[in-house]
């Protein structure tokens, strides 16, 4: 299993966070959705991060293994305390810095080789994920402090609303990353008008600083051929 991680990592992380983010187009009962898909979702992507991190450091590890357990146990404990909002705060916060921690690990190795090959194909997918990823629960915790600050999500909590929140947030996130903006969901406050403004600059600087690393890699590809 270790050598399956080390050898495929970025092609089995690029799978984890597809189907955490998209599993939704296959399930009709968000309550079986939090309740049972996002604790076993979290516990893939946990499995998946490990071969990011395999030869990385033993503090790296500890960091991430930490992150790795509270990322599946607030998702285990939401159904029970998913009503209190301190408690959605260190949700999202912990999910947050789970995601930023493996993104950083990502950018690092996107940065370092010379070289193109399908590693740095599928390692840049994961980066683009792993940017919606963050810019979810970032907006999901502001979301959770005031119910208005969006327009186009419902504010009645229930055990599935969280998953339909979850789910319209990564609607809206990847729409405006990717700059298409179709504003069926709008932000309805100044800190969420900013940060929706800044998510949208991320997603263009990610892109044109992947392009011009793509190219440079393929560039020197080429010379030393």
């Amino acid at each position: 299993m270790k050598k399956l991680l080390q050898t495929y990592k970025y092609e089995v992380l690029l799978f984890a966070l597809i189907q955490h983010l998209f599993v939704g187009v296959l399930l009709t009962d968000m309550e079986f959705y939090t309740k049972i898909v996002w604790p076993i979702n979290m516990i893939i992507l946990g499995l998946a991060s490990t071969g990011v991190f395999i030869e990385k450091g033993k503090w790296k590890n500890i960091i991430k293994n930490v992150l790795n357990v509270l990322a599946i146990a607030f998702p285990i404990a939401l159904p029970f305390w998913g009503g209190i909002s301190l408690f959605m705060f260190f949700l999202n916060s912990s999910l947050c810095v789970f995601y930023l921690f493996i993104l950083v690990e990502v950018m690092r190795y996107l940065i370092r080789p010379s070289y193109i090959n399908k590693d740095i194909i599928t390692a840049s997918a994961c980066g683009y994920f792993l940017l919606i990823e963050i810019s979810v629960f970032l907006l999901m915790n502001f979301y959770y402090q005031d119910p208005n600050s969006f327009k186009g999500i419902q504010t009645t909590f229930s055990i599935a609303h969280s998953a339909n929140v979850f789910m319209d947030l990564v609607y809206y996130c990847t729409i405006t990353i990717t700059s298409i903006g179709f504003g069926d969901i709008t932000p309805n406050t100044h800190y969420t008008k900013l940060i929706t403004a800044f998510l949208g600059v991320s997603g263009q600087f990610y892109s044109v600083v992947l392009v011009g690393i793509l190219i440079s890699k393929f560039t020197s590809n080429n010379s030393k051929k």
